[in-house]
């Protein structure tokens, strides 16, 4: 499981995607979900719904990733060719100078000035994203737009996933999130055919760009009850406090929210969902991690508030270097991931969602 898991996260984090401009990694997932599911659905935004539907009444339930990944667009193309950027999602502006990216699938640089001219004090200053440019190697306007390039081509880091010399640990841009379709899609594949209910598998796209799409499918899919998967940000690091900070880390298991917060947003986890999870985790014989997040947060922070209200919990797989092009992730949790999700599949026949 964990070369296939290895194997799709790698697939999946080098296909196109920045919020907005999903059609590349939609189609490629409605590809895969296709031959997995008895119904699938891609709405007019790009969100994927996948059913399969099991041998007995039961509930229905939603398990959702995300398919769109943070970076750029393009702002303006000046006369000598250089593109300014227009961020999309929590880009940070001091891990773009000097990188390499793709704009639709042309190469170029995040250009930065030469240290040889740089003063001591501009060294130690980070460059806003609004002076940055990206050289494409273009020498006008006329050839950036013989590119195919324009105003709103999406903008990504070109920094493929790779393995650490321990190969359970994967290493690169865009873990977040195609690593939880991959989770997903394995989820999926292994559904024994005996459960209770139905299981919705939706890809979401605009996550974040404020959880939109999550938005869209908790309303059209209506689930009983829901699983939002994602990645969160791990310490483990020098950098980073473990108990006053992130008590998370690689290697430990998967994340169970508590409760988060971010964005706008809050959730926290429905207590019989979490205790669901906590107990599913437990007979898949898998170690977990509780966290409760301040400045983290996932789809299940928009699906539990739709309609009257979705009893939602959030899995949740912890990452180094979150929103950076070196994403850091230990394949067992990806795994242990997958094994919960069907023990829970198991046993959702028995869920008692009632609050008292």
């Amino acid at each position: 499981m964990k070369q296939r898991l290895k194997d799709l996260t790698r697939e999946l984090a080098a296909l196109p995607g920045v919020s907005g401009n999903e059609a590349p990694i939609v189609k490629v997932l409605a590809e895969k979900m296709t031959g997995l599911a008895d119904e699938l659905t891609v709405d007019r935004h790009g969100n994927v719904m996948a059913v399969k539907h099991g041998s007995s009444d039961g509930p229905k339930l939603m398990v959702a990733a995300h398919s769109d990944i943070i970076g750029c667009i393009v702002r303006s193309v000046d006369d000598a060719g250089f593109l300014r950027l227009f961020a999309v999602g929590g880009v940070i502006d001091a891990l773009l100078v000097g990188r390499k990216v793709l704009v639709n699938d042309v190469p170029g640089i995040i250009g930065a000035r030469p240290g040889h001219i740089q003063s001591d004090a501009e060294k130690r200053v980070v460059t806003p994203l609004a002076d940055l440019y990206v050289d494409l190697g273009a020498r006008s306007a006329a050839e950036v737009a013989d590119l195919g390039i324009t105003i709103g081509s999406p903008i990504r880091y070109l920094s493929s996933v790779e393995e650490m010399a321990n190969p359970d640990l994967l290493c690169g841009a865009y873990i977040d999130n195609r690593l939880s379709c991959a989770i997903l899609l394995e989820t999926l594949a292994g559904l024994p055919s005996d459960f209770a209910g139905s299981v919705h598998a939706v890809i979401n796209v605009h996550e974040e760009t404020g959880f939109r799409g999550a938005k869209m499918t908790a309303y059209a899919v209506h689930p009983d009850v829901a699983i939002a998967l994602d990645t969160t940000p791990g310490a483990g690091t020098p950098d980073v406090d473990f108990y006053h900070e992130l008590p998370l880390d690689i290697g430990r298991g998967p994340v169970f929210q508590v409760a988060s917060q971010g964005g706008g947003a809050g959730f926290t986890s429905h207590p019989a969902v979490l205790q669901w999870l906590i107990d599913s985790a437990d007979s898949a014989g898998r170690d977990y991690q509780l966290a409760a997040l301040p400045n983290a947060n996932t789809d299940a922070a928009i699906i539990h508030m739709s309609r009257g209200g979705i009893p939602t919990g959030a899995l949740t797989i912890s990452r180094r270097y979150s929103h950076s092009p070196v994403e850091l992730i230990d394949l067992n949790d990806a795994e242990a991931a997958v094994q919960i999700l069907l023990q829970a599949v198991s046993t959702v026949g028995d869920l008692d969602l009632s609050f008292i």
